[in-house]
């Protein structure tokens, strides 16, 4: 197993670590904590990509794994928020059932031997929905319009994250709709 592959299974370890902080330790010192772990774990989305390129260590596994282990970060996160009363139900709801849909069109694609990538809207969604994150564990006390940093950055997460799925479904039809060996052409 490449190194590429071993950051991203790496990224699933850190998932029960950063919930026993974020849920069970004395806080606010247990939030800090989970949102470094966070943090840093989330950083290891991009240094597996590059690894992986770098090293010409792109493996099916990884394609497979890497938005997995990211799905499980924001997901366990998300969760925990709720179960914090820090972030209402509907929008975990919204966030999952989005990663959900999706990871079932690349799965769909992937038997048909055909990828689809990551857009540049799913990155801008991860981005959006990571930030949001970290802002609601530290529980920045910064608000605009009368509302918190972390709600507004949610609100803005939750948003792409429906544009970033309907692109996806967008793109996927003319995927999935050409046989496989056009697609190269």
């Amino acid at each position: 197993m490449g190194l590429a592959n071993k950051i991203t299974i790496s990224r699933i370890l850190f998932v029960p670590i950063f919930m026993a902080f974020l849920l069970l330790a004395p806080q606010p010192a247990g939030s800090y904590i989970a949102a470094a772990i966070f943090t840093f774990a989330a950083i290891t989305d991009t240094i597996d990509g590059y690894v992986a390129r770098m090293h010409k260590q792109v493996t099916v596994f990884g394609q497979l794994m890497d938005p997995l282990a990211d799905k499980l970060l924001v997901s366990a996160a998300l969760i925990s928020l709720v179960q914090l009363y820090k972030l209402s139900a509907w929008v975990v709801v919204i966030i999952i059932a989005r990663e959900l849909a999706v990871t079932g069109l690349r799965l769909a694609a992937l038997a048909e031997n055909k990828v689809i990538p990551a857009s540049k809207w799913g990155k801008i969604k991860t981005i959006s929905q990571i930030i949001a994150i970290i802002v609601i564990i530290l529980n920045v006390p910064i608000g605009i319009f009368g509302k918190s940093l972390g709600w507004l950055l949610m609100f803005v997460a939750v948003v792409l994250t429906i544009l970033s799925g309907i692109d996806y479904f967008i793109k996927s039809r003319t995927v999935l709709s050409q046989p496989s060996e056009a697609r190269g052409k």
